[in-house]
C-alpha cells in the first residue's frame, strides 16, 4: 500500500520521490546551518561554491553508479571497481611519466584496460558460472595488488597541464568531472532507453531463464554490463589521479565500490535485479556525498562519522519500502 502523496506523483518519478525528499532535507539543512553553503561565486567565468563542491566530489562516485546500475539490474555486483580506479590511475601514470606516450593515447589505452577488466569480471559470470561477488572479490583483491605491482608501492607524481584539466579544468562555468558525468549520462541513456539493451538488462534481471526462451543472450548482456562498469570505473579513476596529480595504488577508489553500491539502491535499483533508474542512482551519489559534506562541516568526531553516514542511509532506504511505509502508517493510526 502506497502513500497517498505518492499517488499524485507521475509514474516515472515516483521512484526517485523519497531520494529526492532526502536530498533536499540534506541541502535545506546545511543552507540553515551551514554558513555560506548556498553562497556561489562566479570567476574567470567558472562557478565556485560549496554545492559546485559537492557536484565535484561526487563526480567519482556518480560514474561508477551508472555502471554499476547496469550490473546490479541484471541481478550482479561488482566489488572489484575501486580496485580499478586504483589500476586505471597506475596505468594512466606509467604512460605519461615513464613511457612518455600522449595524452590521448594514454587515456584511450587506460579505458581500453578497465573495458577488459570488466569483461573478465563479465565472463567470469557469464561464462564460468561464478557468482558475481567471488568474481569480482578476485579482482578487488588481486587488482589492487596490480595497481601496486605497476608502480611499485610508490605514489607516481604526474605533471601534464592536459591530465589536471580532467579534474581541475572547467566547461561552461562548471567543473569538468560535473561535464563528464552528464555526458556519461546521457550516453547510458541513450544506449539503455533508446535501443533494447534496457530492455534486455531488466529481462535478465528479472527472470534469466524466461529472458533465455525469449531469446535474449543473457552472456552477452552481463558481460556487456561488466564491462560498462569496467570502463565508468576507468573514467573514475582519470578524475581521482587528476584530483591528486598523482597515482596512489594503495588508496585510490579504497571504498568506493561500497558507496557505488548504496547510491544505486538509495536511488531506486532493486539488489534483486529488474528495473532500474540512472536518474535515481546518480541522486543516491549526490546524497552519500551531500551528508559525507555535512558531517565534515559539522565537524561530528571521527569516530562517529560512518555511524552517522550508516544511520541517514538506512534511514532513506526504510522510507522507500513500502511495507515499512504501511507498518509505520498503521501504528500511527493504532
Amino acid at each position: 500500500m502506497s502513500h497517498p502523496s505518492a499517488s499524485r506523483v507521475p509514474a516515472w518519478l515516483q521512484p526517485l520521490l523519497w531520494p529526492v525528499i532526502a536530498l533536499v532535507v540534506l541541502l535545506l539543512f546545511n543552507l540553515w546551518f551551514t554558513e555560506g553553503f548556498a553562497r556561489i561565486e562566479i570567476k574567470d567565468g567558472h562557478l565556485y561554491g560549496s554545492v559546485v563542491d559537492v557536484l565535484k566530489q561526487a563526480s567519482r562516485v556518480m560514474l561508477v553508479s551508472l555502471g554499476m546500475t547496469l550490473i546490479i539490474a541484471t541481478g550482479g555486483v561488482d566489488l572489484s571497481v575501486g580496485a580499478v580506479i586504483a589500476i586505471a590511475g597506475s596505468v594512466a601514470a606509467q604512460l605519461l611519466v615513464q613511457a612518455h606516450a600522449g595524452l590521448a593515447a594514454a587515456i584511450l589505452s587506460t579505458l581500453g584496460v578497465c573495458l577488459g577488466l570488466g569483461m573478465w569480471n563479465g565472463a567470469l559470470v557469464a561464462w564460468c558460472g561464478v557468482q558475481p561477488i567471488v568474481a569480482t572479490l578476485i579482482l578487488m583483491v588481486a587488482g589492487r595488488g596490480v595497481a601496486q605491482l605497476l608502480t611499485d608501492g610508490q605514489i607516481v607524481t604526474v605533471e601534464r597541464a592536459g591530465f589536471t584539466f580532467i579534474a581541475g579544468g572547467y566547461f561552461f562555468g562548471l567543473p569538468f568531472p560535473v561535464t563528464l558525468v552528464v555526458l556519461a549520462l546521457l550516453f547510458t541513456a541513450v544506449l539503455t532507453r533508446k535501443t533494447a539493451m534496457g530492455l534486455f538488462i531488466e529481462s535478465v534481471g528479472n527472470n534469466e531463464t524466461a529472458s533465455y526462451f525469449a531469446g535474449v543472450n543473457a552472456r552477452a548482456v552481463k558481460i556487456f554490463a561488466y564491462a560498462f562498469c569496467g570502463f565508468c570505473a576507468g573514467a573514475a579513476g582519470l578524475v581521482e589521479a587528476s584530483t591528486i596529480k598523482a597515482a596512489d595504488a594503495n588508496n585510490a577508489g579504497l571504498y568506493l565500490e561500497l558507496d557505488a553500491i548504496l547510491a544505486v539502491v538509495i536511488g531506486g535499483t532493486a539488489l534483486t535485479g529488474g528495473r532500474f533508474n540512472l536518474l535515481g542512482s546518480l541522486v543516491g551519489a549526490l546524497i552519500i556525498q551531500t551528508l559525507t559534506t555535512t558531517i565534515l562541516t559539522r565537524g561530528v568526531p571521527v569516530q562517529y562519522t560512518l555511524v552517522v553516514k550508516a544511520v541517514v542511509v538506512l534511514a532513506v532506504c526504510l522510507l522507500q519500502s513500502e511495507p515499512f511505509r504501511a507498518g509505520f502508517m498503521r501504528g500511527r493510526s493504532a
